[in-house]
């Protein structure tokens, strides 16, 4: 079975808000990203770490969900990542909890791929979730804290998947990233 991670440890600073509480369709936006998720794993891990008191009482009761606190958030995503792997232990999906909108199509058709690291891209650029054969935990969990997941993908036969889904490249930085993503999302 396949596993996922989702990455939601960071400050949201340039949104001055928590951007992961923020409502959209009477549901935050961490929902958006654990339910597009959900149907293709057997469990999903969310690291929390700036905002962990807000987003676990949010979630603690969530099926299928499991909040771990990044207590080292201050280094980098890279360090939610080597968090939330020491949990894993099947194939896994890693996705960053701003990319809400990712389609159900997208995770299929990283399923269907046959490579250990698999990346969608739209109209050839790169994006998000990004997918990983279980046999990679060992050496993604031995990787510098000072690396990042494009450095540890690179050292791999990666193969990117092209799909028909914008939403892999966009991801909420401030506010008006919000609005126009929700915008974007309203008119699909």
């Amino acid at each position: 079975m396949t596993q996922g991670l989702i990455l939601a440890g960071g400050y949201s600073a340039r949104a001055k808000t928590n951007k992961m509480l923020l409502m959209y369709e009477n549901k935050p936006l961490i929902l958006h990203a654990i339910d597009g998720m959900i149907p293709f794993v057997s469990q999903v891990f969310v690291v929390t770490g700036h905002y962990h008191k807000e987003i676990y009482s949010f979630l603690k009761d969530y099926p299928k969900v499991t909040c771990i606190e990044n207590e080292n958030y201050n280094q980098g995503m890279f360090s939610s990542v080597l968090t939330g792997v020491s949990a894993l232990s099947e194939d896994f999906f890693v996705l960053p909890g701003d990319c809400p909108f990712v389609s159900r199509e997208t995770y299929q058709k990283l399923l269907l791929g046959t490579k250990q690291i698999r990346v969608p891209s739209f109209h050839g650029k790169a994006g998000h979730p990004l997918f990983m054969k279980k046999e990679l935990l060992t050496p993604l969990r031995m990787e510098e804290l000072n690396s990042n997941l494009k450095e540890f993908r690179n050292k791999y036969d990666v193969e990117f998947i092209e799909v028909d889904d914008q939403f892999i490249l966009k991801d909420i930085d401030t506010l008006e990233d919000f609005q126009s993503l929700v915008q974007e999302e309203k008119g699909k």
